[in-house]
């Protein structure tokens, strides 16, 4: 099975040609392939399929097998993928996913290599009944928890997946790990969710740690950091509308558009192609 191996804010992912490369367990595949020990490596797993309603079909799934509706970084890459691969030769293209279409600019430098890409990714939903949370609230915006000893404020949203922020003044007392894995699974969460752990650097900049629904702690995390920088502004931590938000693989630029609509804009690099001989 061909692949190709790329990153983008840290965040990496092996992607094949889904038109060419067939599998009746695509969940199995993405588990063999991203272990990192016995494996290529990767927190997700990307093919494309053909599409009825856009140019291309994404079909992620998470480090574990899971089956994910969308990622911010992983869009990004997979859209770099398609283009430099001739798959989807448009520098705007319109990718199915599984919440909905979403639509990625490409921006090339004066050689035509692919520089930035930006994703519109829709509105975020502050709804409690779509993130799903059991809270029997609208919103879930700064509610208590106790985790593991820790008192936490958090809020939740649905940015395509489930993200769950929390503001920290300060990393040194609080263990993302634990916190971050026990949140994933709580009985609040019947899809679990994604844990975000945002301190604010100033009114233009936010830096996110991330602990992955379905793949643990990850350098970066594109719906994470829209997601945190939405709920940032509704809470008046910010102000801004352009935040830089500063993953631990990189930055990530989120503009917060008229009616909750976020676009996220970062770079995608590709790491490596090759072929995987294991068995899938």
């Amino acid at each position: 099975m061909k692949f190709t191996k790329l990153q983008g804010a840290g965040n990496d992912f092996i992607v094949v040609n889904g038109l060419v490369e067939k599998s009746e367990n695509w969940n199995e595949v993405a588990k063999k392939v991203c272990d990192r020990h016995f494996g290529i490596g990767a927190d997700g797993f990307i093919f494309c399929s053909e599409s009825d309603i856009a140019d291309i079909k994404m079909n992620f799934y998470n480090s574990d097998g899971s089956r994910a509706e969308m990622c911010g970084n992983g869009i990004r890459c997979f859209s770099r993928y398609v283009y430099d691969n001739n798959i989807v030769k448009k520098k705007n293209i319109a990718v199915e996913t599984d919440a909905g279409i979403k639509y990625v600019s490409v921006q090339c430098d004066n050689k035509g290599k692919v520089e930035l890409l930006g994703v519109e990714m829709g509105q975020v939903d502050f709804a409690t009944s779509l993130i799903p949370c059991n809270i029997d609230k609208d919103n879930v915006i700064n509610e208590d928890i106790e985790v593991e000893g820790n008192k936490i404020k958090f809020s939740s949203v649905l940015m395509g997946v489930p993200h769950t922020i929390i503001f920290v003044e300060d990393y040194k007392n609080i263990d993302i790990d634990k916190i971050g894995s026990k949140l994933e699974k709580h009985s609040l969460f019947p899809k679990k969710t994604n844990v975000n752990f945002v301190k604010k650097i100033d009114e233009r900049t936010l830096q996110i740690k991330t602990w992955e629904r379905g793949a643990g702690r990850t350098l970066g995390c594109g719906t994470g950091s829209s997601a945190a920088a939405a709920v940032a502004k509704k809470i008046g931590l910010i102000k801004e509308n352009e935040i830089s938000l500063l993953n631990d693989g990189g930055e990530l630029i989120i503009t917060l558009l008229e009616n909750n609509n976020i676009k996220l804009s970062g770079k995608a690099k590709v790491i490596c192609s090759g072929e995987y001989v294991g068995e899938i």
